[in-house]
């Protein structure tokens, strides 16, 4: 298990090699940093590197010192929205371009209490706003399937980077689809966890915001399972912990009879791409064919009040959070136009459309908790779009119907983020293009297990992430 190959292993695989002895995390390390080397000039998803000799010492550090954590000796590059101590942070914001943090979030924390290197920082766009990784420190993430287009977003970086095999297992996090729109442009996985199962940091407001989880990804369920292990269970600083378990109790478990809803487009409220819902039904396909029963439902909730909610709750916690960057001129002038459209509106928020607001996503959990009395999971589109041209600052318009804000473009993720469920993004092939897609598959809170379980009978019979990028060459810069 030597030379080049280390790079195309899963993060299981590659735990249990340096575990028994089979590969030292020097050697891994020297492969990683080789691979990343050869590939990130094309893609940008790995935007801080240090020092190589410091990480080969580094692993050669953790070689002496034996089988540590479940991460042991394991590279792994930390999305740029999360501080990590002595490495460079910056939140893709030219405000914080060389801001080096002297302490470590809670997920970077973790991470290397479980023995992880990190090796480094993945893209994501300014303050993670937008579904498309660009930012004017970094530039843009590409897609390694075609590097004329996006790689998504927020965790775009982490996505390219596992597509690309520059790391085995990859942080990410999800407000609005952040996890899963990347996961579904790159062809690997994510997962979006049950709110509070991955702990927020003590920062801030901690009772309000519960719209945005961190998570792993991954080019299988069970590296997914792996890594959610480690970020899992309840930090004593913050509300609303849940208990770590073990993820993987749901895999091997027998498909029949197992009932999926399909919810399609919502009974035409998202408009796709053409082939979006085919490569969808596609993947459904193949639960039925390992025995699950799929049935397509009408639309359950009201889209445009599930829209409605999800904006003011978004940008009220938006304009609570970032709202200096708005009344600082010298800040204002160096910010995101998007950045400053969410808090400027939230700003202008009255106590009454923020409770109204809240009242319609109760409301909307109530009837979901009816839909999981009858059906194991749910389904939807991960993306309304196939991978659009990095150029763009986001798709204008869907199937002729135009987007009127930035975002909008992703309303097929709001109905998992609002409440806040466990949810998978399965990679459900490829167009004639071979331009990837996804699909999202979502429990009832707590079912995170489940979840995972039925990604991996799905990815045993399909192995998509299996179908690798083509030979990667860089591409004259070009940045939105």
């Amino acid at each position: 298990m030597a030379g080049t190959d280390l790079t195309a292993r899963t993060a299981c695989e590659l735990v249990a090699a340096l575990r028994g002895g089979k590969v030292s995390a020097r050697e891994l390390m020297a492969a990683t940093l080789d691979r990343i080397e050869a590939v990130n000039p094309a893609v940008n998803a790995i935007v801080t590197l240090r020092p190589r000799e410091a990480l080969l010492a580094e692993a050669a550090a953790a070689d002496r010192a034996g089988a540590g954590g479940p991460l042991h000796g394991l590279p792994v590059a930390v999305k740029d929205l999360v501080a990590t101590k002595g490495m460079r942070t910056t939140w893709g914001s030219p405000l914080f371009a060389d801001h080096v943090p002297a302490a470590d979030d809670l997920v970077a924390a973790r991470m290397r209490a479980a023995g992880a290197i990190l090796i480094g920082k993945t893209n994501t766009p300014e303050w993670g706003h937008g579904s498309h990784t660009f930012n004017p420190v970094f530039g843009a993430t590409r897609n390694p399937y075609d590097l004329s287009r996006s790689a998504g977003g927020s965790s775009g970086g982490a996505a390219a980077a596992l597509a690309a095999r520059m790391v085995a297992l990859a942080d990410g996090s999800d407000m609005m689809g952040s996890l899963r729109n990347p996961a579904a442009f790159c062809n690997v996985y994510g997962f979006r966890p049950t709110w509070g199962l991955v702990p927020q940091d003590a920062e801030g407001d901690t009772f309000l915001a519960t719209l945005a989880t961190e998570g792993p990804m991954a080019r299988t369920p069970a590296d997914l399972a792996l890594l959610l292990s480690v970020l899992a269970g309840p930090n004593p600083e913050t509300p609303f912990g849940r208990p770590a378990e073990d993820f993987t109790t749901g895999f091997g478990g027998d498909m029949r009879g197992r009932r999926i809803g399909w919810l399609g487009d919502w009974g035409g409220a998202w408009p796709t791409e053409p082939g979006i819902l085919a490569a969808c039904e596609a993947a459904l396909k193949v639960f039925e064919d390992l025995g699950a029963i799929v049935e397509p439902l009408p639309p359950p909730f009201p889209a445009e009040a599930l829209w409605s909610s999800w904006t003011t709750l978004r940008a009220m916690l938006n304009a609570g959070a970032k709202g200096e960057l708005a009344r600082d001129p010298a800040k204002r002038a160096l910010t995101k136009p998007e950045t400053l459209w969410e808090i400027d509106r939230g700003a202008g928020l009255s106590a009454a459309a923020v409770h109204a607001a809240s009242v319609t996503r109760s409301r909307w959990y109530a009837r979901a908790a009816k839909l999981f009395a009858r059906f194991d999971a749910l389904a939807l589109p991960a993306a309304q779009v196939w991978p659009f041209p990095v150029d763009w600052r986001w798709p204008e318009e869907i199937a002729g119907r135009r987007m009127d804000s930035y975002h909008r473009w992703m309303e097929v993720v709001v109905p998992v983020s609002l409440i806040g469920l466990p949810c998978v993004a399965l990679p459900a092939g490829f167009s004639q293009a071979g331009l990837p897609t996804g699909m999202q598959l979502f429990g009832p809170t707590g079912a995170d297990a489940a979840v995972l379980g039925l990604a991996d009978a799905y990815h045993r019979a399909t192995d998509w992430p299996g179908r690798r990028p083509p030979p990667l060459q860089p591409k004259p810069a070009s940045a939105p």
